[in-house]
């Protein structure tokens, strides 16, 4: 059985959207955190807004973990998209039924992707959250944690950057 594994990028006050606040912060501590989750997947599994915009960015990308993002397969929640580049393909039919079936055989990564986050943590499909927490404070914009999203996770372990980043690994409780 594979897994589903959750990165996000976080704000003290749990804003994750639009993390272009977060490349001041960024040094080899936080790559290597980010890298870590990364040679653990084989694919990742996207809501379609957080799709598009890697679909926009990655495929021409000089990032050292480029090849490895283009070549893995992606997976698009989204009853919207239509049509698919950069190795991808929608899940049709159920959406937790699709899932629940690719994750018996892949181990997913899931960046972004607020919506689908959401509901992975409603339906309990998390297996591993992995946050890297910044310090600042937004004030606004889509928050981490939405109104109705209850989960109990315990604690794995915690990386300190010299930049102030903490980052959080979280397993199920």
């Amino acid at each position: 059985m594979g897994q589903i594994i959750v990165t996000e990028f976080v704000s003290l006050d749990g804003v994750m959207e639009n993390p272009a606040w977060t490349m001041p912060y960024w040094n080899d501590e936080v790559a290597s955190f980010k890298r870590d989750e990364t040679e653990r997947t084989d694919s990742l599994l996207l809501g379609r807004v957080t799709y598009e915009a890697f679909a926009q960015a990655w495929p021409t990308s000089q990032d050292e973990g480029a090849p490895h993002m283009n070549s893995i397969p992606k997976f698009v929640a989204s009853t919207t998209l239509r049509e698919t580049t950069w190795n991808a393909s929608v899940i049709e039919g159920d959406l937790l039924a699709g899932i629940a079936s690719l994750r018996e055989r892949h181990n997913m990564l899931v960046y972004g992707s607020a919506t689908l986050v959401a509901t992975l943590l409603r339906h309990q499909l998390v297996d591993e959250l992995r946050l890297l927490v910044y310090p600042v404070v937004l004030g606004e914009g889509k928050r981490m944690f939405p109104e109705g999203v209850a989960a109990s996770y315990r604690l794995d372990s915690v990386v300190h950057t010299s930049t102030g980043v903490v980052g959080l690994t979280y397993r199920p409780a």
